[in-house]
């Protein structure tokens, strides 16, 4: 499996933010989002390969209940199944970050969805090739459903302007299984400023839909930095 870091902070997005973690984040990602904020693990993609016993070692470490499996695209990887069962094993509590468009017979405490807009898509223009891959692949339905049946869950819709919210709305029309309490609406950006004046509209949008606001509290404890 190829990772790019590993490293200890606090986790600053869902139902489990201000839990203190260990992060793992896999290098790759079959998307390629126009506002991806760690590009080292997607559009120049990082890390070496580690065998899962390497892995769960640097993650024990630290004596630290909660592990995240983020990227890039954990699910990228079939040895993200061994990696998550060896960690819930030692007594790990684990939370898988996932776009939803692969899906791995994985046990895990926590799946975390971020589905992807046609908005996400990065500019025609300049990278015609993973537009159009984007567009292909971003939108798995049946890969949602097993994941949402499969595991505890969270989705994580990021929202970059008014145009997303009924993209918001007409892709949760497809789901009914998914319970509204569970949909988080995260404001997209890495600017604290700018995340606030999103926030003013999504919190409105959050209250008058029945969704879970989701600020992006690693911003404004760290800023927008590497490991963290």
């Amino acid at each position: 499996m190829r990772i790019v870091e590993i490293y200890r902070s606090v986790q600053g997005e869902g139902f489990l933010t201000g839990v203190p973690s260990v992060f793992v984040r896999a290098s790759g990602c079959n998307l390629r989002c126009w506002f991806c904020d760690t590009p080292y693990a997607s559009w120049q993609p990082e890390g070496r390969d580690m065998a899962v016993d390497e892995i769960v070692s640097q993650v024990e470490e630290w004596e630290t209940e909660h592990v995240v499996v983020t990227g890039g695209e954990p699910m990228l990887y079939a040895e993200l199944i061994p990696l998550c069962a060896r960690l819930r094993a030692v007594g790990r509590h684990v939370t898988i970050e996932t776009a939803g468009t692969l899906f791995l017979p994985v046990a895990c405490d926590l799946v975390s969805i971020s589905p992807k807009f046609a908005s996400s898509a990065p500019d025609a223009r300049y990278h015609s090739r993973w537009h159009r891959r984007h567009h292909r692949e971003r939108h798995r339905p049946d890969v949602i459903r097993k994941l949402v049946a499969q595991s505890e869950y969270q989705i994580k819709f990021v929202v970059d302007s008014g145009d997303d919210l009924d993209a918001v709305t007409d892709y949760l029309a497809e789901f009914p299984e998914i319970n509204r309490d569970r949909v988080l609406i995260m404001p997209q950006g890495t600017d604290l400023d700018q995340l606030e004046v999103r926030a003013i509209w999504l919190k409105l949008f959050c209250e008058s839909e029945g969704f879970v606001f989701c600020p992006r509290k690693q911003i404004e404890w760290f800023g927008s930095v590497r490991g963290t």
